[in-house]
């Protein structure tokens, strides 16, 4: 039973840490380190003030004691002759907390405020010795002492030697230090109050743009608008511009998806339809050619459904894919065009920055790499050049790419190249192959927001196939 309150508690704090809010721990943290700084700097500032009081008092103490010494006079007998009227009226007030005492080996003298009441004892001081101390406890009550030593000198050059000390409760430095404590701790209160609601408004001012993201996000779930619109500062317009690559990321693929199903619809009705009209009449061809009419069907069914298939499966542009090295990919691929095309001695040069790195799925890399390989073995004579570099960028953005594929083939005219990269059109029908390679290449980098041309190279002399993909943040 305990175990399972001890978990329901803890299943409460995690709760709580989750579903509170960004302005409330703003707010919660202000507020714990304006209590902290306000809290301290109170503590400082009571102990300073007690400080100047003890000072002040000492000062004050002093000065009463030098006040009887210039009223004090020394009569023929030797003794010392203290005024009736002191500096100060509570000195002559029994029990004013105000003391005078004097004390020496010939004789102790009180001032009258001391009247029935016990005092503690002063200390003998040397000539000229200074002593303040407290606040001490004495008879239950807290007291300061201000002690002088003192030495008298007679007319015949005799010496008489005495302490004076002058005795204050300490009640009155404590009134002080309560009215001075409770006048800061009130003027801090306030200083909280105003510096929380002033955090209040600074934390709404600041937290605005991301409440403005929150409604602009729910209005893009109701459809009501496609993207984030909006000038946002400095610290969100990163988040905000991936949010819109994500959405528009997102519905490329939800069309790409709907195309392809639909361009698959579309191209499987011919064949659908000439196997429906080879059935209903199949009493007019005999098994062999009917079987023959089905399998051509059937292999051109399934060309079309591989190739919907592999241009359903691009990816495309993603604002979060995982860096993928292109070195061993490339190695690895090109090992295997070798084996296909050891009848020809191709020779493949690479060029390739160890850097360099595509933002992707791996399929659509491969896929890439694959069909512009591949079209360059078949056209190249004896020798093809694979070349990538990393595309320069600013910081807090991801790098671009760029791949080159050359050959020394027969090259393509200019004129033709758009032609040639039409889904089914094939560079030359003697040439095995069905013409998807280039097209599929071209949806790819669409779908990667890439470049796709295709150019004279300088350096093999035949066709030059250039992918570059601009850097991104």
């Amino acid at each position: 039973m305990l175990n399972k309150s001890h978990a329901a508690q803890r299943l409460g704090v995690c709760m709580f840490r989750r579903k509170i809010s960004l302005q409330l721990r703003q707010l919660l943290g202000t507020a714990i380190g304006i209590l902290a700084f306000l809290g301290l700097t109170g503590v400082a500032l009571e102990q300073a003030f007690r400080q100047a009081a003890e000072v002040n008092l000492s000062a004050r103490l002093e000065t009463y004691a030098h006040a009887y010494l210039s009223r004090i006079d020394l009569a023929r007998d030797g003794a010392l002759v203290i005024p009736e009227v002191p500096p100060e009226p509570r000195f002559a007030v029994a029990g004013s907390g105000l003391y005078a005492a004097l004390i020496s080996e010939a004789f102790e003298w009180q001032s009258p405020s001391s009247v029935s009441r016990r005092l503690p004892e002063p200390r003998s001081l040397a000539m000229g010795a200074l002593e303040f101390e407290g606040p001490f406890a004495f008879d239950g009550v807290d007291y300061y002492r201000f002690s002088l030593g003192v030495v008298w000198q007679n007319d015949d050059e005799s010496e008489l030697e005495f302490t004076i000390s002058v005795l204050e409760s300490a009640s009155a430095v404590e009134t002080q230090v309560v009215r001075f404590r409770r006048a800061l701790w009130s003027y801090l209160g306030a200083a909280a109050l105003l510096l929380l609601l002033v955090q209040i408004l600074i934390s709404r001012w600041s937290l605005q743009p991301l409440r403005t993201v929150v409604k602009k996000l729910a209005e893009v779930e109701r459809g009501q608008v496609d993207r984030l619109r909006g000038d946002y500062p400095r610290e969100l317009a990163l988040l905000t511009n991936n949010i819109n690559e994500l959405i528009d990321s997102e519905r490329e693929h939800l069309m790409r998806y709907r195309n392809t199903l639909g361009d698959l619809a579309h191209s499987l009705k011919t064949p659908l339809a000439v196997l429906r009209a080879r059935i209903d009449n199949d009493g007019a061809a005999d098994a062999d050619e009917l079987r023959m009419d089905v399998r051509e069907q059937v292999a051109r069914m399934d060309g079309i459904v591989a190739y919907q298939l592999s241009r359903a499966a691009t990816t495309g542009h993603q604002v979060f894919a995982a860096p993928i090295v292109i070195v061993p990919h490339a190695e690895s691929l090109v090992q295997s065009l070798e084996k296909v095309y050891a009848r020809k001695n191709v020779l493949c040069e690479f060029d390739l920055d160890p850097t360099a790195r595509f933002y992707g799925e791996l399929g659509d890399l491969l896929e890439l790499l694959g069909n512009l390989m591949e079209n360059a073995f078949k056209w190249a004579n004896h020798r093809v050049l694979l070349s990538t570099q990393t595309l320069t960028v600013a910081p807090q953005r991801r790098a671009g790419l760029l791949i080159s594929v050359e050959d020394d083939g027969p090259g393509i005219p200019p004129d033709k190249v758009e032609h040639l990269l039409q889904r089914g059109v094939r560079g030359d029908e003697r040439v095995q192959g069905h013409g998807i390679g280039l097209s599929i290449v071209q949806d790819i980098v669409r779908a990667y927001r890439g470049e796709l041309s295709v150019e004279r190279s300088h350096e093999l002399g035949g066709a030059r196939f250039v992918l570059r993909f601009s850097p991104a943040a």
